[in-house]
């Protein structure tokens, strides 16, 4: 069991929130398969203030819960306000984005490159929590610094040891720089040395992130930094059954690959939330990025990819399912089941 305030999660790990992927489909589909928890893709708080599309986007049926709406701004008085809106629409936990390292979130001072800014950084973070209170727990995401220098190591620690004594109920750190982006290893020595230095209590969780791409490394990263929650992020797109697989680890279980027939399954469910979500149309563009990601669990995954590139519509889905994934069709793959 894992804490977040007064949150309990009875697993360790969670669907990180991933710019273009994580909406609602991704999630339900995340939770089906043992995902206990989830956080959206980053939001701006003035499209939620604005209202209109961007509001409509943030809402949140039943089923998608327990949940965490993320934020980013770079106002303490506006992205506080977006906060309030979350939890009128029943969010379970406020989450603020202070990781992200896209180059257009830097011209307007959000996200990771705040980590430069760890005055304006703690300014958001209070104005955050006196908006919210103890009503919902308050959760952070970090990188480990802007860069390696020193100066970016002591933004670092501000903003983090800040957000402690605020009362945020969590402090999830990436273990990359923001100039670093996705390049290189994650610096899970860092993660070891923050949970070494900083207690951890009932009320207060650190979570790591960076290099999570199998069931394993959840918990390798757990066993080796000491954190007590992880962030799958990039090795869950494609593969919900990540969650499955770590579960399986905890109860001491064979982890199981995915057979075609769950693949086929996952695939028509996902492409058909996504319908319901966007529309055919949006849904076919952003479920192409999706086929790829999955195609790499296929036994001939080069033809798969192309297929999936090249879908425009729901009938065009179901026909690379059709011509790929019907067992009789299919060649047997070592260690792979087929049913």
């Amino acid at each position: 069991m894992v804490q977040i305030g007064k949150l309990t999660l009875d697993a360790p790990f969670f669907q990180a929130g991933l710019a273009g992927y994580s909406d609602a489909a991704m999630r339900l589909v995340a939770r089906k398969h043992g995902c206990p928890y989830c956080i959206t893709e980053a939001m701006l708080d003035q499209f939620l203030i604005r209202g209109g599309r961007g509001l409509v986007a943030a809402e949140i049926t039943e089923a998608d819960h327990p949940i965490a709406g993320q934020l980013m701004g770079s106002n303490p008085q506006d992205i506080a306000h977006g906060a309030s809106i979350l939890v009128k629409l029943g969010y379970d936990v406020i989450d603020i984005n202070l990781a992200c390292p896209v180059k257009k979130i830097r011209r307007k001072a959000r996200g990771g490159h705040l980590l430069q800014e760890p005055d304006m950084a703690v300014d958001i973070l209070q104005a955050v929590k006196q908006t919210i209170g103890d009503d919902l727990p308050c959760t952070l995401k970090l990188r480990c610094g802007t860069d390696d220098s020193a100066k970016a190591l002591s933004d670092f620690y501000q903003i983090f040891e800040a957000a402690m004594e605020l009362g945020y109920a969590a402090v999830v750190v990436h273990g990359r720089s923001v100039e670093q982006k996705y390049l290189g290893p994650s610096n899970w020595d860092f993660l070891k040395n923050l949970t070494h230095t900083y207690p951890q209590t009932p009320q207060f969780t650190i979570g790591g992130s960076g290099d999570i791409w199998t069931a394993p490394d959840i918990f390798r990263m757990i066993d080796q930094t000491g954190v007590r929650l992880v962030s799958v992020a990039r090795g869950c797109i494609g593969n919900p059954w990540i969650f499955a697989q770590a579960r399986a680890l905890m109860q001491g279980k064979p982890m199981l690959t995915a057979t075609l027939k769950q693949q086929r399954d996952v695939l028509l469910e996902h492409f058909t939330l996504s319908v319901q979500l966007h529309g055919e149309k949006q849904a076919s563009n952003m479920m192409r990025k999706f086929g790829i990601k999955f195609s790499v669990h296929h036994p001939d995954p080069d033809a798969v990819k192309m297929a999936f590139i090249n879908v425009k519509s729901l009938t065009d889905w179901q026909a690379v399912l059709d011509q790929f994934y019907e067992a009789s069709s299919l060649p047997l793959q070592e260690g792979r089941e087929v049913i």
